[in-house]
């Protein structure tokens, strides 16, 4: 005896591969399908639409199946409202909750589709009917006249009593899909790595990018890893924050204290940054750098003390660009201004994330991910470093809207801040 439901797909599902990707999915968990209607958009913008049965042994292996092809875009046909349950505890979801992906999602409440707010991957999703008097959406207090809101939290801050979605039903994903004509913003490289050299027509495509977002008063992101110190390409992201086209910065310690030491010392981890020599007791330079700021109060009082007078970090704190230092177990110091307890420094990465309307992601692996797990897929993203690891596993971890490039992050900014600036 098998199981069925029926789903639906609805776009540009066969340029974008999503319906034999979906098709896939079922046959590789042992399911089956079977086609019942089938309309192909016969004009460059018209959608496609695919309705199937599918098909499982148990229920156990239908509902499996119908996940996988929910974070697809696939949407049970004739959906009922959403499964909500209590939270038992605090930071405690109940068993079968939705885990999200980072694409726009819909939840369907007392019969309407309700947008969640703020999307972000592998975290729970939240109903709040809008009744001040019944927070819960018990019905005990109040009609629940005021409309219903559904968000993302992550599952250390879910709260015992939370309305939380659980199972597939009601649920509809809508992944971002690749343009017909591969045209449009970053369609020199759409969905994947590029491992050539920064051509000037890449780094046009960015900056063209960036003055978009300027001009419309938006938000870029830059995540920076302590390897552009290193390479060279400090100065040119310091040119960058300084004439407006950063607006926010994330960071770890190391990056802020070689920024720093490179400006009292002239040197990265005890290396001079233009003659590659290393000067006498120049390794205790990172130490002596974080020492320094650390009497001073912070990176802020250091640039009010006219002690730190150039640098990305001066550049930040000169022109008002917010920016988030997050420690790890491995600092030195750390800085005054370094986040860290690891709970307190994802929020305020997240923070950051939601208000991005595009992420530079500049050689650090770990930064690039942490910020990642907290974009939306709708956030246009450009993932640059030497490391082809780094950008692929950016790309596997779910931010599957990144454009990666392989390439020396010393010779990819200051090309960028030429572009821009010159």
């Amino acid at each position: 005896m098998t199981v069925a439901r029926t789903v639906e797909l609805e776009g540009h599902i066969i340029d974008s591969g999503t319906m034999g990707h979906c098709f896939g999915v079922v046959m590789d968990m042992g399911g089956e399908f079977e086609v019942e209607e089938f309309e192909v958009g016969r004009h460059k913008h018209a959608e496609t639409y695919c309705r199937m049965t599918v098909m499982a042994d148990t229920e156990e292996d239908l509902r499996a199946i119908l996940h996988e092809l929910n974070q697809q875009g696939a949407t049970v046909a004739d959906p009922r409202d959403a499964t909500l349950e209590p939270a038992p505890e605090d930071g405690v979801v109940p068993i079968d909750f939705y885990s999200t992906t980072n694409h726009p999602t819909y939840v369907r409440v007392d019969g309407e589709w309700v947008e969640v707010a703020d999307p972000e991957m592998d975290c729970a999703l939240v109903v709040e009917r809008g009744d001040p008097a019944d927070p819960q959406g018990t019905g005990d207090a109040g009609e629940g006249d005021g409309e219903p809101r559904v968000s993302t939290k992550v599952l250390n801050a879910v709260e015992e009593g939370d309305l939380v979605v659980t199972g597939e039903t009601g649920i509809r994903v809508e992944p971002p899909e690749r343009p017909r004509d591969g045209g449009g913003s970053f369609g020199f490289m759409q969905g994947g790595v590029s491992s050539e050299r920064p051509s000037e027509s890449l780094i046009e495509e960015i900056a063209d990018e960036m003055r978009e977002v300027q001009a419309e008063d938006g938000n870029v992101l830059a995540v920076c890893g302590p390897a552009i110190v290193h390479a060279g390409g400090r100065d040119a992201l310091a040119d960058l924050v300084g004439a407006g086209y950063v607006d926010a910065l994330s960071a770890g310690n190391g990056f802020a204290v070689h920024d720093l030491e490179r400006d009292l010392y002239g040197t990265s981890l005890g290396v001079d940054t233009e003659n590659l020599e290393h000067p006498r007791e120049g390794h205790k330079h990172h130490i002596y750098t974080i020492s320094e700021i650390v009497r001073l109060g912070g990176i802020e009082e250091a640039v009010e003390a006219g002690v730190v007078d150039e640098g990305v970090m001066y550049e930040c704190v000169a022109n008002d660009v917010p920016f988030v230092l997050a420690g790890s177990i491995r600092d030195d110091g750390p800085l005054p201004d370094t986040i860290t307890d690891s709970i307190e420094a994802q929020n305020a990465i997240r923070e950051q994330a939601h208000e991005a309307d595009l992420v530079l992601m500049l050689s650090t692996l770990l930064h690039s991910v942490a910020v990642g797990n907290c974009l939306p897929s709708t956030t246009k993203t450009v993932c640059v470093d030497i490391n082809p690891a780094t950008v692929t596993q950016l790309l596997d971890r779910g931010s599957a809207q990144a454009i990666g490039m392989v390439t020396d992050i010393g010779t990819f900014i200051p090309m960028l801040r030429d572009e821009l600036l010159e």
